[in-house]
């Protein structure tokens, strides 16, 4: 993963580690919140309306869509640029679109 590789001190988990490969978004969401994880997803189509049901009734550590048409190197920087810019509980609750 290219935001690991610039930034080893990233505690990142692709799907696949995770074990979240099949999974429907109220399962990611939830997995995600268990772990206290930023989720980070392409899934533009249903994530939104997933995760505002989710948050009705539960806490969410925060979502960012990522377009799979952004390059994976301006992914990186926009999140290795979350990372060192921002602490994790200001994006508690929110869903945001990636880049900003």
């Amino acid at each position: 993963m290219a935001v690991v590789r610039r930034e080893p001190g990233i505690d990142f988990q692709t799907a696949e580690e995770a074990g979240l490969r099949g999974l429907a978004d109220d399962g990611v969401l939830g997995h995600a919140s268990e772990e206290g994880r930023i989720l980070i997803s392409h899934d533009r189509r249903t994530m939104s309306r997933h995760f505002a049901e989710f948050i009705v009734s539960q806490r969410s550590p925060g979502v960012f869509i990522i377009s799979q048409n952004v390059s994976v190197r301006a992914a990186s920087e926009e999140l290795l640029l979350v990372w060192v810019a921002s602490e994790a509980e200001e994006w508690t609750n929110l869903i945001v679109e990636l880049p900003l």
